[in-house]
């Protein structure tokens, strides 16, 4: 079977050009999938899991069939669950629009009125949180008449979040004659109603590939409270990076202060942080400025860091569903990723189920560390690794 090419799918040579000089030269499943009946106009409802080439998906439909929109009457409008993932995709867009006359704003919520206003006045795809979006609507700043493509972006994520009415409101004051394109990891539930609401015979498209074989080994370690920074001071020599998920917004403040006292640098984000401290975290987590970002699993949500090999559960989740989205942070794109998960004795039968509703076996053993890497055993105190420690969203 022939590789298909981004050109073989309809995308304009300049885009496809663009795509190649970043190191993306072969469309991935979804994007093969999604891309000829989006270019065509045609209403798409796509099942993706975060990091299967879905950004690129619709970021190119809106490039190419926006090409002739005005700056300051927005054609294109993505909704997104999460401000960081409202800035990661507002910054995936922009660069496939660098050379043409389209300007991407982001609008989120915990971050001042002014700049998005003036930056929202000159764009020509906005990329927006419901809630920011319904207040830019109501102040009158910004208005969705020339609207002719709306994307959802992680519509389960929002559905989970509680922003489905808020974005229903948005999708019903949009002109009619529109272009409506879907992505979610689950299609069932509220979902599927807002897709026979709002969408018009959507072809339909499904990442089998990406869902089915994440090549990622989960462990369940049965771990004390009293020895879990210690625990966790020892995977930071073994793993480069390591994403750590926990329960609330105290914990993550205390965790972090637990951590830095065992010489471990930490950067932390959650809900009571402004977005100028939670992108401060995370460039210091990104540059290795940071040992460990604390995290709650709203503040979370949408967050891409490459390469990461582990994911440290902390705490249990709330649910499977969201046991499958933190362990999302790692496998990705290929790679090879750990999940592991700290359990109390007393908690085994709930995680037991919850490792069975999300599709994995749950053998409780003894923590088993791996051969550390000499480079990270030499390292200064505080320069071991990374880990992104994400705490559960009962604290949001």
């Amino acid at each position: 079977m022939i590789m298909k090419t981004f050109i073989d799918l309809g995308v304009p040579k300049k885009y496809a050009d663009k795509l190649t000089s970043r190191g993306i030269s072969s469309p991935f499943e979804i994007q093969e999938a999604a891309l000829p009946d989006g270019l065509a106009g045609l209403d798409v409802c796509g099942k993706a899991p975060t990091g299967s080439g879905k950004t690129i998906a619709f970021g190119l439909v809106l490039a190419v069939r926006l090409q002739k929109s005005k700056p300051g009457q927005p054609g294109g409008l993505v909704l997104v669950p999460t401000r960081e993932l409202a800035i990661q995709v507002a910054k995936e867009i922009g660069m496939l629009c660098e050379g043409t006359d389209l300007r991407v704003a982001s609008v989120y919520g915990g971050a001042g009125y002014g700049p998005q206003v003036k930056a929202v006045r000159g764009a020509s795809i906005i990329v927006a949180t419901p809630g920011r979006l319904e207040d830019l609507l109501e102040r009158r700043d910004m208005s969705l008449s020339s609207v002719t493509i709306a994307v959802l972006d992680e519509a389960d994520r929002m559905s989970d979040m509680g922003f489905l009415p808020a974005v229903r409101r948005i999708l019903r004051a949009l002109p009619k004659q529109r272009q409506v394109m879907l992505f979610s990891a689950t299609l069932d539930g509220d979902i599927s109603q807002v897709v026979k609401e709002f969408q018009n015979n959507p072809k339909r498209h499904e990442s089998k590939s990406q869902e089915a074989e994440p090549d990622i080994d989960h462990k369940f370690w049965i771990v004390g409270r009293n020895d879990r920074v210690q625990t966790i001071a020892q995977l930071v020599n073994t793993y480069e990076r390591i994403i750590l998920f926990s329960r609330t917004k105290h914990g993550c403040d205390r965790l972090a202060k637990q951590l830095d006292n065992a010489g471990v640098r930490s950067s932390v984000i959650h809900g009571n942080k402004s977005q100028a401290q939670r992108e401060r975290s995370l460039e210091e987590f990104r540059r290795g400025k940071s040992n460990v970002l604390v995290a709650t699993d709203v503040a979370a949500r949408g967050i891409h860091i490459d390469d990461v090999p582990c994911v440290l559960h902390f705490d249990p989740p709330a649910d499977h569903k969201d046991y499958i989205h933190r362990s999302g942070r790692t496998g990705r794109a290929g790679s090879k990723g750990v999940v592991i998960s700290l359990v109390d004795p007393s908690q085994k039968r709930s995680v037991s189920k919850l490792a069975r509703d999300a599709g994995v076996g749950a053998d409780f053993v003894a923590p088993e560390f791996g051969p550390a890497d000499p480079d990270q055993i030499e390292a200064r105190p505080g320069e071991l690794g990374g880990v992104l420690l994400s705490i559960g969203a009962s604290g949001e």
